[in-house]
């Protein structure tokens, strides 16, 4: 164990590479597009660059890999996370796996354009493994090239590292390198391609298996490989489990005696570990897909391949941010006429994917109710949890179902019935006070009193009028001509109904509203913010990415000197490429 007291640098990264040591790999050694059977992996090389330059790195992410800023800064820095050069004990392979697309089986799929570098154990004894995206083709690029541009790089590490300020799982970025080659994308397959400034994401992970790695063993019906997988999955990242070790199995369950005798028949306590193992990727999986609705994070493209068994955020590609609220808008191009992966359908999808998960595992249990009932896992957690969260958003101490889920689904219907700003309405609904009169009861809400704004302006619920309700939330509307009647009697009923809960609940004010503001950020990264800072880096400037980064340390921080960067989506913006819709294209 070294010392606290080193300043690390890159010679002293410690790797072990588990994942090729202890699993089979491709037996060809050429680079060339093929089906890959009977292997978890190949081994390749990135492709060397001209001229590699860095745009940005993550001060955090390289603190996991026990790595100062000053290291960040170098040249060797930028040479091996761009792909340019190896350090020792560097093992690069891409990883072979399949997965459904938009609901289809797909088959065989595998990194593309991803090169593992190797795993590191920091100084806390965790597992970091390190990924190039972008850095050349692999066996598993199909007809791809296996390179991406700086536009899709820089969304994916501005993203990873607002996703991770905001609380919510996922995949790190490391940093940001342009290579100096152009790369050419025709961004909606429409037949213009052009040639775009390249680039290499290094992202972080204690691991970036998918759903779709155990998917590929099962339909190529490669039992004991999958079997082989599932034991080195729990072994290596779920060792809570009290997973397989190498030293106490017996001859028979040893993975290479499994591979001598592929009708060995898996025991009981191993089935259960199995299911244990199912369920908890399933409460994982229900965790981050909570958290992506309570920020209004959209995916885009949930395939099953894009599905971490840690439950992290993982493949951040045509995604976007729900500005005004609209359960069914989807970021993908591709997406736009099924609308598969649209916003409000993330939970379902989620849960079909773990039903994948599920038939692909069934061999080694062998029974339908076991894997049914653990599946169940998934949407009891995600009822508790999203009760847990909604709690939070509306700063109440707990979630009453018996009022509670009538005051959330009106309250989402009032967000869908005008375009009105999701993060923007929930930070204003906290500065929203109530007030019993001198007579009043806490059960009194048509005669509590309504604080807006700074607590300037007092008014006793029954003398609202019904334009004075909009108020708190003009700066959330998107259309103020759409404020109708109709929908601001709705919103005083609703005001009205939500006063009374608050009062019941009994929080005071301010610890109410800094519940809330733990839960809504201020700040996300809004589609139109990342193009701004797409815009710029095209130019080589590279100074909004570093604001950008600086600003989503803190998203649930008032930060008074970047609060333009809290403001709705300008109109400019409302259809412009980027901004509203992005297609698969890197």
């Amino acid at each position: 164990m070294k010392s606290d007291t080193i300043d690390f640098s890159l010679e002293n990264l410690t790797f072990d590479n588990a994942f090729t040591r202890d699993l089979p790999g491709d037996s060809h050694t050429a680079n060339f597009r093929r089906q890959v059977p009977s292997a978890c992996y190949s081994r390749v090389q990135p492709k060397r660059v001209p001229s590699p330059k860095l745009a940005a790195y993550s001060k955090e992410a390289a603190a996991l890999l026990d790595l100062p800023e000053t290291v960040c800064r170098t040249d060797l820095f930028t040479q091996v996370f761009s792909g340019d050069r190896l350090l020792p004990g560097m093992d690069p392979y891409a990883m072979c796996y399949g997965g459904h697309q938009f609901g289809n089986w797909a088959g065989q799929l595998g990194d593309g354009r991803a090169i593992n570098l190797g795993e590191v154990v920091n100084r806390r004894s965790q597992r970091w493994a390190l990924q190039l995206k972008g850095a050349g083709p692999t066996p598993y690029s199909r007809n791809a090239d296996g390179l991406a541009v700086l536009r899709s790089s820089l969304r994916e590490f501005l993203c990873s590292e607002a996703m991770y300020h905001l609380g919510v799982p996922t995949t790190r970025a490391l940093s940001l390198i342009l290579t100096g080659d152009p790369v050419e994308r025709d961004m909606f397959y429409d037949g213009h391609p052009k040639e775009e400034p390249g680039a290499v994401v290094c992202r972080m992970a204690p691991s970036f298996i998918r759903f779709g790695n155990f998917q590929l063993f099962s339909f190529r019906d490669d039992i004991p490989l999958l079997r082989k997988f599932l034991d080195y999955t729990i072994r290596t990242d779920f060792p809570h489990l009290d997973g397989p070790s190498f030293s106490s199995q017996s001859p028979m369950t040893h993975p290479d005696a499994l591979a001598s005798n592929p009708d060995a028949v898996v025991d009981s306590s191993s089935k259960a570990l199995y299911l244990t193992w199912f369920k908890e990727v399933c409460q994982r999986t229900a965790d981050m897909i909570v958290h992506w609705m309570r920020v209004g994070f959209v995916h885009g493209v949930m395939n099953t391949d894009n599905m971490s068994i840690l439950g992290l955020t993982i493949d951040y590609g045509p995604y976007g941010w729900l500005e005004n609220y609209d359960p069914d808008w989807t970021p993908n191009t591709t997406d736009a006429a099924g609308r598969r992966y649209r916003f409000g359908n993330q939970p379902n999808i989620a849960h079909w994917n773990l039903a994948q998960l599920a038939n692909a595992i069934y061999p080694l249990i062998g029974a339908v109710d076991p894997l049914e009932e653990a599946l169940m896992t998934y949407s009891h957690r995600l009822k508790n949890q999203w009760q847990k969260m909604m709690a939070g958003k509306l700063g109440l101490k707990t979630f009453n179902p018996a009022t509670d889920d009538d005051l959330s689904k009106e309250l989402f219907e009032l967000l869908a019935m005008v375009e009105t700003d999701m993060t923007l309405f929930f930070r204003a609904l906290g500065r929203l006070s109530f007030k019993h009169n001198a007579t009043g009861s806490c059960h009194d809400a048509p005669d509590s009193i309504i604080t807006f704004h700074n607590g300037s302006s007092l008014f006793p619920m029954n003398s609202i009028t019904d334009r004075e309700v909009t108020r708190p939330f003009m700066a959330a509307y998107y259309k103020p001509d759409e404020l109708d009647d109709t929908y601001r009697g709705r919103l005083k009923g609703w005001i009205k109904d939500y006063s009374a809960r608050v009062l019941q609940d009994g929080t005071p004010h301010v610890e109410r509203q800094e519940r809330m503001n733990r839960v809504n950020p201020k700040y996300v990264l809004r589609n139109y913010l990342a193009q701004l800072a797409i815009d710029q880096s095209e130019k080589g400037d590279y100074s909004m990415i570093h604001e950008l980064l600086a600003v989503l340390r803190h998203p649930y921080d008032t930060q008074p000197h970047y609060t333009k960067y809290a403001e709705k989506r300008p109109e400019w913006a409302r259809h412009r490429p980027g901004c509203s819709m992005l297609s698969c294209s890197s």
